[in-house]
């Protein structure tokens, strides 16, 4: 299995990457330095997680001690909601590349379709509406500058992504979505598959530890765990070799350098055809939601309607609304508390 992905624009992205979303303030330096010497050649960062510039710091140490020369590392950041106007796109990626002490990005991403007043908090009240192809032109004339080597978007939905293929000069390279064993996400997978944009998962392992979050825990699943006794790894390790074989990359977070280098453990062996095929018997969870914010959901059309507590009758598959079809609603933000359940329940 190769250890990186080809993207539409020839570029390789990283097979495994290192999230630094919810990494402690003062632990973000000593898991990117840890992480890099372990092998990880992809650092996932962004002007939400509030920690740019302590990446910043640990690449230039990086850079200075030769553990690795620039060319050596992929590193993505991504726009602030705040800053989808078409002038606001340039500076907020300067200022992303001065945290990072940075000259290039190897990827920058529309962190969601999803849009803020300039300068605002992130609540409902500041939210106006997108302007994605405005957006996305701007961050097209960052990629013919080179400022950021490839472009995408994140938390896209198959109708959102669709859209935007119907306009971009520049195909997006990557949709960075919420993908492993529990919520695999086959239609916006296949989507990605035949359009050529290439599909980074963020919480690979479920992220149960995130606020707000309750629901299948994807480390405790019956069908990871038996698999990873089958084949005597971590079920993390089954988890992020899952995606991996299902050809995407993969952003496993964590601080402590045991895990880290287990996460990163996942090159020399595989999961054979037949243990592959149990993952498709693994019942996907769908959406029982109390929003925080159903106006944020409202304005990038993700609620045809709000019903007062959940999403009722809600199946990826056949509900009416084709933008619930992949719920790729960014839990970064901390917008909603959520809850999955079965289809069948």
């Amino acid at each position: 299995m190769a250890e990186s992905f080809v993207l539409n624009t020839g570029a390789r992205i990283p097979s495994v990457g290192l999230g630094t979303w919810q990494i402690e303030h003062g632990a973000v330096s000593d898991a990117i330095y840890a992480a890099v010497k372990a092998g990880y050649r992809h650092i996932d960062s962004a002007v939400a997680y509030r920690n740019q510039k302590e990446v910043g710091l640990a690449l230039q140490k990086l850079f200075e001690d030769g553990v690795v020369k620039r060319e050596d590392l992929f590193v993505t950041s991504k726009l602030w909601p705040g800053n989808h106007a078409p002038e606001d796109v340039q500076e907020d990626l300067c200022s992303a590349l001065e945290d990072l002490r940075l000259d290039y990005v190897d990827l920058y991403l529309i962190h969601g379709p999803i849009r803020i007043q300039k300068g605002t908090m992130f609540i409902p009240e500041n939210l106006i509406p997108t302007d994605i192809p405005a957006t996305w032109g701007a961050m097209e004339k960052l990629y013919h500058a080179g400022k950021a080597r490839a472009i995408g978007v994140s938390n896209f939905s198959c109708k959102k992504l669709q859209d935007l293929l119907a306009v971009a000069r520049v195909p997006p390279a990557v949709n960075q979505v919420e993908c492993h064993p529990v919520w695999q996400q086959d239609k916006l997978r296949k989507l990605c598959q035949s359009t050529g944009v290439h599909l980074s998962a963020y919480s690979p392992l479920g992220s149960p530890g995130s606020p707000g979050y309750s629901g299948p825990n994807v480390l405790s699943n019956p069908v990871v765990i038996s698999v990873a006794e089958r084949l005597q790894k971590t079920p993390a390790q089954v988890a992020l070799r899952w995606g991996i074989q299902m050809g995407q990359s993969v952003l496993p977070k964590s601080a402590d350098r045991t895990r880290i280098g287990e996460n990163f453990d996942i090159f020399d062996w595989s999961i054979p055809y037949d243990l592959m095929a149990k993952f498709s018997a693994i019942k996907q969870a769908c959406i029982k939601t109390t929003f925080f914010f159903p106006s944020v959901l409202r304005a990038i059309g993700f609620l045809p309607m709000f019903v007062t507590t959940s999403i009722q009758g809600f199946t990826g598959e056949h509900h009416a609304n084709e933008n619930l079809s992949e719920f790729s609603m960014c839990r970064e933000y901390r917008l909603l508390r959520m809850e999955k359940r079965t289809p069948e329940e």
